[in-house]
């Protein structure tokens, strides 16, 4: 079949989303309308580890409006089965209005359903409850660590005895949280036994698989709604507490219920990064060859989950060495469970990784970007397999020449202007490319227009927009021809919204499905004995604007409408479906970058000040150039609040979040943003997937801390291995 013409993919398009969003059309999940609906509020728990002992709700169901105080004394007991697919882990979850125990402060202890709003928030302040408050265990360096999980190769203990070069280095990084712009809120309505949500979800198959479990219902007997989402980065990749809240107090009331969170509640039980204390023992040669390294890192995680993310791959494979050892230990806090967030596992692991390596070049005289390139494997060598792609020699020289990085002085507190101390700095980033099964269903009409559907998520890179470029190209029609719908487990089901896999997943489904309906239409055209296209090979036809035609005579051909027209066809369609390759992987894959920043100290306050940031990304084929700028000005942003500003501050007393408001939780805003470009290799990785493409939401935030934090010690000669760097470490 000749390759259909690409006017699509690769275009700069705005979003097609665009216009409804910025006119206020596009509806987030409070902003539906679902006759009858009333309001619930959640009562958080007061302290961080005990028993309720008393809960005196008849103050708030006194009030006019209140319809029910739901808590454990009165609500159902559901029967939270393990389902196959659920975006929650089995058998330890937290189960709402269940028992006695409070396992973390903020935990959801009632909930209180009214007429308004107002009745609803005014009842909940009026619930009384009674504590046998417990000794609460919160921070990290005090509490008893799970048996650790580890990782090695060779010797890595003998290699750094033997090695001419040492370092013995511990950073920190703090609990962050993702701050997104839409809170979080679940409408839910049960018709009979059958139960529908609009909630603010990244991942809809996994929200209606949970709540099929939390209910004992068929799955087919759950509906998930969610069209937008207001930002994400993770933070809604499962079904929390307050969702199932929300659809057992509409059980319970027989009305619709829609709750949401406050920002307050935000930081209560909707994840958060862990906090990690991680020590490296880096070893190597003169010449800065890597010879060894031992990894030891400690992570929190929940009393009643245990949280991983991927944290010891980059130790494993992103630089040439023999020898390897790593343990890593999850620590049961009492603490809501943590939960991915932007570059999860990567974004930790680059900080320490990249930092060291910026402390090895300086010990050693030698330029940060050489050290790198003297450490470069040839193949992963933590698997054996060849990498599908690895242009990471290439992102350093394009940064380097594109960043001016020939002008840095290597001589920390060398460049100054006036009172502040200027320093560059660099850091190689790594990320998983991940894919997953998905599924696709399209159809074309009659009138010469195309219809999408899957059951994706945007939560704001553009899923919308790059699936239907995608499937523009694959159907030979415009843009504005094809509409995309997503965000509903009616749709065929697709993998979680995160992860960096959409793209290649979904995007993967949508071209197959596509690519089924245009040879569909081909078939039809070649087969008709009244086309113009009667007689000629499929593999000559291609499609564009809407109009078959042989390839190398443009003049032969028809438009979809007339054929289909003539054969009383009201429509095509196909389903479409993407899956890895079962059985092992035969390359190892990654996307990569080199990011490379600037910034100014003030030389008596310790201000840092993020003057610019620049970006070199190995991510295969770009969809869609201007929502991957999108993209990855954004995971810049993320970076420069991780590296400098967000802290999640608690109270060890009782397990209180004390900076649980944007007030004094500090995230990066306009004044904060320096000049920020990326640039994208040209490229494609047809190994991974179809499309060529590889996942780019997180790795564009994934090395921005490392690079702003070596560029502070160049500016400074400080090393700060905490973040965020504050003014009182660089003092």
């Amino acid at each position: 079949m000749s390759p259909q013409p690409q006017a699509a993919v690769g275009a700069p398009l705005s979003r097609v989303d665009g216009r409804l969003k910025v006119t206020g059309q596009a509806l987030y999940a409070a902003e539906h309308e679902v006759e009858g609906s009333v309001h619930a509020v959640i009562v958080d728990a007061a302290i961080g580890r005990g028993r309720i002992t008393s809960i005196d709700s008849s103050a708030a169901e006194a009030l006019p409006g209140v319809l029910k105080v739901l808590h454990h004394r009165n609500a159902p007991k559901l029967p939270y089965r393990d389902n196959a697919g659920s975006n929650n882990p089995p058998g330890r979850r937290l189960r709402v209005f269940q028992d006695d125990r409070v396992r973390f402060h903020g935990q959801p202890v009632a909930v209180v359903v009214a007429t308004t709003l107002e009745a609803a928030q005014h009842g909940a302040s009026l619930v009384k409850v009674g504590y046998d408050a417990e000794q609460t265990s919160t921070e990290l360096a005090e509490a008893e660590p799970d048996e650790p999980a580890r990782y090695a190769r060779g010797d890595a203990e003998a290699a750094l005895r033997a090695a001419a070069v040492r370092l013995d280095l511990t950073y920190r990084t703090a609990r962050n949280h993702h701050n997104p712009m839409e809170p979080h809120a679940t409408i839910a309505r049960w018709d009979d036994d059958k139960l529908t949500v609009w909630d603010k979800t990244q991942w809809v198959v996994g929200t209606q698989t949970e709540l099929a479990a939390v209910f004992g219902l068929e799955t087919d007997a759950v509906r998930v709604i969610s069209p937008f989402v207001g930002g994400g980065f993770g933070t809604a990749l499962r079904c929390w507490p307050h969702v199932v809240a929300a659809a057992l107090a509409a059980r319970e009331t027989k009305r619709p219920v829609k709750l949401v969170l406050s920002r307050k509640q935000m930081y209560l039980g909707t994840g958060f990064r862990p906090s990690y204390a991680y020590h490296l023992r880096l070893g190597s040669d003169r010449r800065g060859r890597l010879a060894a390294a031992v990894h030891e890192l400690d992570a929190e995680t929940s009393s009643y989950e245990t949280f991983t993310e991927s944290i010891l791959a980059a130790g494993q494979m992103l630089y040439s060495m023999p020898d390897v050892t790593q343990r890593y230990r999850t620590v049961p806090l009492d603490l809501p469970t943590p939960l991915y967030m932007r570059g999860p596992g990567f974004q930790t692991a680059s900080f320490v990784i990249e930092s060291a390596m910026d402390e090895l070049a300086h010990k050693l005289g030698v330029d940060p970007i050489e050290l790198r390139r003297r450490n470069e494997p040839n193949e992963d060598e933590s698997s054996g397999l060849p990498f599908s792609t690895r242009r990471l020699r290439e992102c350093y020289a394009v940064g380097a020449r594109e960043f001016g990085w020939d002008r840095r002085n290597p001589r920390p507190r060398a460049t100054r202007e006036g009172d502040w101390l200027i320093g560059r700095g660099m850091a190689a980033g790594v990320y998983d490319t991940a894919r997953m099964p998905a599924r696709a269903w399209a159809r074309l009409d009659a009138d010469g227009t195309a219809l999408v559907e899957a059951a994706a998520t945007d939560m704001g890179p553009g899923t919308y927009t790059s699936q239907t470029q995608v499937a523009a190209d694959a159907l030979g029609l415009t843009v504005r021809t094809v509409a995309f719908r997503l965000g509903d487990s009616l749709y065929p089901p697709t993998p979680p919204h995160g992860g960096s896999m959409t793209m290649a997943s979904v995007g993967s489904a949508t071209l197959d499905a596509c690519n089924k309906v245009r040879r569909q239409a081909i078939r039809l055209a070649v087969e008709d004995r009244k086309s113009p296209l009667y007689g000629v090979a499929a593999d000559d036809v291609v499609v564009r604007n809407g109009r078959l035609h042989r390839k190398n005579d443009p003049a032969r051909g028809e438009t979809y409408r007339r054929l289909l027209a003539r054969n009383d066809r009201t429509h095509l369609e196909a389903d479409g479906s993407f899956a890895p390759p079962s059985g092992p992987e035969r390359h190892s894959f990654y996307g990569y970058n080199a990011t490379f920043a600037e910034v100014a100290v003030d030389a008596t306050l310790g201000l840092v000040r993020v003057r610019r940031v620049l970006g070199v990304y190995d991510a295969g084929r770009i969809i869609s150039p201007k929502l991957a700028d999108s993209q990855a000005l954004g995971g810049m942003v993320g970076g420069i609040g991780t590296a400098l500003l967000e802290h999640t501050v608690t109270d060890h007393r009782d397990g209180r979040i004390v900076n649980a408001n944007l007030a004094d939780y500090l995230v990066p805003v306009n004044a904060d943003i320096p000049d920020l470009k990326a640039i994208y290799l040209d490229g494609e990785d047809r190994e991974a997937d179809p499309l060529g493409v590889k996942g780019l939401g997180e790795l564009v935030m994934i090395g921005v801390a490392p690079a702003i934090a070596n560029a502070v010690f160049n500016a400074t000669g400080r090393r700060v291995r905490e973040l965020p760097i504050t003014a009182e470490s660089l003092l």
